[in-house]
């Protein structure tokens, strides 16, 4: 199965091309994580998981979705990230964090959101400051210091959240960008936020680091980014990227969104057509059969597992047909595995 033969990115080889998408599990206290997130990402390297991302760390206060979410916007929270590190590297995943800033879709309301226009994403929520030139430098500054702790922590890939409607993909996309200045307005000025974050990540990270970013393909309403657009900016950041994990929507309530199973990997499979660039494709995926047949068929590079992780850890185990070897024990638990 190619599902399981091994990916080389950068320095680091994955044992097979499953990756634990990064999901938000609001169990963090001022930021650090706790015994769950130790539970949690342990269990995906004990169920043999390829890459874990681990979910959108806050670089600012201000930048968790939700004040349960995980931070690295001080040294303090460093400690806890690296027992994260450790506890899965122990047990044979590489392990990379994603690193974010919520932009207008911070829920704190004892916290002023940022945004790139004073546009509220609904009703529900607070109309956030327009940035200024200083915000953007300090949230950019933010992002190139949580790369620092990131490093510090031991993690051995970073992913930058572009996608889900939070400040990244607030830049790029017309629906919420509407800044007369530098970065607002054409395409090129609309990725200047990006390309500039970018340019400052890799100024503190090894050259041999892995460095990849989410987008959402598609926004799902009128004059919002969509698949061709998409491919534009990626052909404007992909030479400083490593790896383009794509989802799609979360910017506007009033997405019209169709879904089935596999509904996002059409987008994987253009953007690494289009752009030459190695992809992650996600979305709805719940079985090893769909992840071989996108492998199979060149639509992606690696594959990743969201919800359905979280529901059976041990997925990869159980439905790997003896190609992913639980612990010794932890064998009697899989009667069925063929003994290789």
């Amino acid at each position: 199965m190619k599902t399981f033969q091994p990916y080389s990115l950068k320095n680091i080889t994955l044992k097979n091309r499953i990756v634990m998408a990064p999901m938000c599990m609001n169990m963090a206290i001022d930021g650090k994580p706790t015994d769950f997130h130790y539970i949690h990402y342990g269990n995906a390297a004990l169920g043999e998981v390829g890459l874990i991302i681990v979910e959108a760390t806050g670089v600012t206060e201000e930048g968790r979705i939700l004040e349960k979410d995980l931070g690295i916007w001080n040294d303090e929270q460093i400690i806890g990230h690296r027992e994260i590190v450790r506890l899965t590297k122990k047990y044979g995943s590489h392990v990379g964090i994603q690193l974010g800033h919520a932009g207008r879709k911070c829920g704190i309301d004892t916290l002023t959101s940022l945004a790139p226009s004073p546009l509220p994403f609904s009703h529900q929520y607070q109309v956030p400051k327009e940035m200024t030139k200083e915000d953007i430098k300090r949230v950019q500054l933010a992002f190139q210091a949580g790369a620092k702790r990131s490093l510090d922590a031991g993690y051995e890939l970073i992913e930058l959240h572009g996608a889900h409607g939070y400040l990244i993909h607030e830049f790029l996309s017309p629906v919420s960008n509407k800044r007369l200045d530098e970065y607002g307005g054409s395409r090129e000025n609309r990725v200047r936020f990006l390309i500039e974050t970018i340019a400052m990540v890799k100024e503190v990270i090894p050259k041999d680091f892995p460095l990849t970013l989410r987008v959402s393909a598609a926004d799902y309403v009128e004059g919002g980014i969509d698949i061709d657009e998409m491919v534009e900016i990626i052909d404007l950041v992909k030479k400083d990227l490593d790896l383009i994990h794509v989802s799609s929507g979360g910017l506007d309530e009033n997405q019209k969104i169709n879904t089935y199973p596999g509904y996002q990997v059409k987008f994987a499979e253009t953007i690494k057509r289009k752009c030459e660039i190695d992809t992650i494709a996600m979305g709805l995926i719940t079985l090893l059969d769909q992840v071989e047949e996108i492998l199979q068929h060149n639509r992606a590079d690696l594959v990743a597992l969201g919800r359905m992780l979280l529901r059976d850890p041990f997925m990869v185990v159980r439905e790997g047909q003896g190609e992913a070897r639980p612990l010794n024990a932890y064998t009697r638990g899989f009667p069925n595995l063929p003994r290789l």
